[in-house]
């Protein structure tokens, strides 16, 4: 994924690297060579060229940012509602276990709000929200701790034999008898 909050670019980013475009632009019409205004503006020569001939094509219209490359299908409003369904747990949409997986939310979205996501887009959205990916500790119901941490501080150290044997060996695995 290309950036790690997994949502792209904030607001405030998008308008801080257009400002950094719309300066190169005033450099490119000044005259000024690629890489002097890289260094100025510390980005990257491939950047400025970039921005170069997008600014030839197009002027420093073409170097605005044009927005957030998608918005988010489900509305906050809407988004608040799919958090108290999940809330509700898997058990309430129908399936047997207590798990929510995407594929599982993917399908709550599609009955309750009609729209189709995929596996990946599901996630984007509930990474975006705020939610993160949790794998439920494998536990048996019937785990007693208190039991299992006295066997191992009883039973586990007589169980286990130690790696070395007690006697001298020998150095040599060919001739026992060498010293």
């Amino acid at each position: 994924m290309r950036y790690p909050q997994g949502g792209g670019l904030t607001a405030e980013r998008q308008k801080f690297r257009e400002e950094l475009r719309l300066q190169a632009a005033e450099g490119f019409a000044r005259g000024e060579a690629s890489s002097v205004i890289a260094k100025d503006l510390r980005v990257s020569i491939r950047s400025v060229q970039r921005w170069r001939r997008m600014w030839d094509d197009g002027g420093p219209r073409a170097l605005r940012s044009r927005g957030p490359a998608s918005l988010p299908r489900l509305s906050e409003k809407q988004f608040a509602q799919l958090e108290v369904e999940l809330a509700k747990g898997p058990a309430a949409h129908g399936w047997e276990d207590q798990r929510w997986t995407l594929a599982r939310i993917k399908t709550v979205i599609g009955r309750r709000f009609h729209l189709t996501y995929t596996i990946q887009g599901v996630r984007k959205l509930l990474v975006r929200n705020g939610w993160s990916c949790q794998i439920p500790a494998r536990r048996a119901i019937e785990r007693d701790d208190e039991a299992v941490a006295g066997w191992v501080k009883e039973v586990w150290p007589c169980a286990e034999d130690s790696r070395r044997p007690v006697e001298p060996g020998s150095s040599s695995r060919t001739k026992p008898a060498s010293p």
